[in-house]
């Protein structure tokens, strides 16, 4: 495992997007995890870009999720700075955080997707219900909602436009929702996640912000037989290989009951708080918190020497 020793290492948190707080709470973990590896960590809050690092900083932990953090900003911006950072590349990050074209490049490698129209303007899915409505570039699930009776369409159309641009609209598929942390070229063990109320939304998925919803239960190993959880787990694989990511995703995926796995989305900048998958899906593969963090930074430091 890489030393982090004495490692001047900023991590960066907040940002200015619907998932802030999140952040902000992934950022409090990692800063932990790092100063118990002996790292000289530096919390920094972002709130756009005019963002200031310590000097001399070895490497920026970004845990920024979503706009800003997530979509190639960010990353972009630090180029700039010289400064090496954690996860992906600014390629990686723009195409993964954009719902639209990750579904269209899922498609082109073969990666099994439900199917999909995007709206533009005032225009209404031709798709038949039940679908599943999604602003392309939120993430933990923010501005995405199930329709299923004619009467929810409309409202939800209007949610999902106040986001701006485009909708994606996606084929409602019956099934265990299951997630796959990716790791380099290892797929750790897959999580099933059941929603207690309603689907795993952004208040089911962040309890600790909101104490009145109802929750989720994960299931880490997923109850699946060995062949089942092979499939998943090389579906996840292939869905990370066909972004060309290098460093870490989370895979979300839906089981049909009978056995087809389906892509959802991808997403590059996972949550790292006491609720989150991810580090949930290492301990369960032997790999503890701190260890989980010191291999981002070990991946990523490795993609920035071979990135042109």
């Amino acid at each position: 495992m890489i030393d982090l020793r004495h490692k001047s290492i900023a991590v960066l948190m907040g940002g200015p997007g619907s998932e802030r707080k999140v952040s902000l709470k992934s950022g409090e973990g990692v800063v932990q995890a790092l100063r118990s590896l002996g790292a000289d960590v530096t919390a920094v809050e972002v709130d756009g870009p005019d963002f200031v690092l310590p000097p001399e900083t070895w490497v920026a932990f970004n845990v920024i999720h979503g706009t800003f953090g997530e979509d190639g900003q960010l990353q972009r911006l630090l180029e700039t700075r010289n400064v090496p950072y954690t996860g992906e590349g600014v390629t990686g990050s723009e195409l993964a955080i954009d719902k639209i074209a990750t579904k269209r490049r899922l498609q082109e490698r073969g990666v099994p997707t439900p199917g999909f129209e995007v709206l533009a303007g005032g225009v209404d899915p031709t798709l038949s219900l039940p679908l599943v409505l999604k602003a392309p570039k939120e993430g933990s699930s923010v501005g995405v909602y199930i329709v299923r009776d004619p009467s929810e369409l409309a409202g939800a159309l209007r949610e999902v436009r106040k986001f701006g641009g485009e909708v994606l609209v996606e084929k409602f598929v019956q099934g265990r929702e299951l997630t796959v942390g990716v790791v380099g070229e290892e797929a750790l063990p897959v999580v099933e996640i059941v929603a207690r109320q309603d689907f795993y939304n952004f208040e089911n998925k962040y309890p600790f912000l909101n104490p009145t919803a109802a929750g989720a239960d994960h299931y880490c190993p997923a109850a699946l037989s060995p062949e089942l959880t092979a499939r998943v787990q090389q579906t996840a694989l292939a869905a990370h290989r066909a972004l060309d990511l290098e460093v870490y995703s989370r895979v979300d995926v839906l089981l049909t009951e009978a056995g087809e796995p389906f892509v959802l989305e991808i997403n590059t900048i996972p949550g790292m708080t006491p609720s989150s998958l991810l580090p949930e899906a290492a301990a369960a593969a032997g790999v503890g918190y701190p260890d989980l963090c010191a291999r981002i930074v070990e991946l990523s430091l490795s993609r920035s020497l071979t990135c042109p």
